[in-house]
């Protein structure tokens, strides 16, 4: 079988706040971003999670992109940027590296290829991917509620976790789940906070994590928030 999805980034006043999203269908779509980003930045990221998200399955992947750039990133210039040492042929440093390094070890392996599609041109699926990537954006600019989808409700495959994005975007770093953490409704020490503890299964702490990312939190901030809402 074959897996159709479109990917798509957004950046207000690019760069600005960010985001990025894939989408295949109502049930099947995720999204996320940075207070800070490019635009590029939003479409790598938006292939890279759709990757991350379908790596538990087994099937072909089709890419719907409007991102020329991302599109000749991948099948044209990543494998003489990788032989230069991540240079473009002028000698200067690919922009975006850590993203497209991560690119490069999430398509390993796999089967897809990519359609350009044109944007905003009334394609079902690549409009509904850029209204997500930009309700994301918009969400940054506003101080809103970060929306973010269902996922693709298949675990992704274990991968190895990546360094952090050179280019600051206010993202919180990725962490090594632990089988416990402690969460506080206010300042350690202050009167009337108290101490949680909970343990969560490591599917659990993964949705977690992967949940607060696209916020830009930590997962910590993340219960808190939702703790605050309850």
């Amino acid at each position: 079988m074959t897996i159709t999805a479109a990917a798509d980034g957004s950046a207000l006043g690019n760069p600005g706040p960010a985001g990025w999203a894939w989408y295949i269908d109502e049930d099947r779509w995720d999204a996320g971003g940075w207070k800070h980003g490019t635009n590029n930045m939003g479409e790598l990221k938006a292939v890279l999670e759709l990757f991350h998200a379908t790596s538990g399955v087994d099937d072909d992947l089709l890419v719907l992109c409007d991102s020329q750039y991302v599109i000749n990133s991948v099948t044209k210039w990543m494998p003489g940027w990788k032989r230069k040492g991540w240079r473009k042929a002028d000698g200067k440093p690919v922009m975006n590296v850590e993203l497209l390094k991560e690119l490069d070890e999430a398509i390993a392996g796999r089967r897809y290829r990519f359609e350009w599609v044109k944007g905003h041109v009334g394609h079902e699926l690549n409009e509904a991917a850029d209204e997500r990537a930009r309700a994301v954006a918009t969400a940054y600019q506003r101080g809103a509620a970060i929306p973010s989808g269902p996922g693709f409700g298949v675990a992704p495959s274990p991968r190895p976790a990546q360094p952090a994005l050179a280019t600051p975007v206010d993202a919180a770093p990725r962490v090594a789940p632990p089988s416990l953490f402690d969460i506080a409704d206010a300042a350690s020490g202050t009167p009337g906070s108290r101490s949680v503890t909970v343990e969560l299964p490591e599917d659990e702490w993964a949705r977690l994590e992967r949940r607060a990312r696209r916020a830009g939190i930590s997962p910590e901030q993340l219960l808190r928030e939702l703790a605050a809402r309850a």
